[in-house]
């Protein structure tokens, strides 16, 4: 469990920081890197994953 911690913050941040690049510029980054393919929905797919995992460590640990 402790080998997925670094990749869905790694993933975590790519995604904020993309949203954020989209809000403040209109600017899908992900998109612009890999185009509308296949590669970019699974980037997506994957960034959802991070953040599900995420919230279920905070659901299970809330002391941390």
């Amino acid at each position: 469990m402790k080998k997925l911690w670094m990749p869905a913050m790694v993933l975590l941040v790519i995604g904020g920081l993309n949203w954020g690049l989209v809000g403040l510029f209109d600017f899908n980054l992900v998109t612009y890197l890999f185009g509308a393919t296949i590669l970019t929905q699974t980037v997506y797919v994957l960034v959802g994953a991070a953040a599900l995992w995420k919230a279920y460590l905070m659901l299970m640990n809330p002391k941390k």
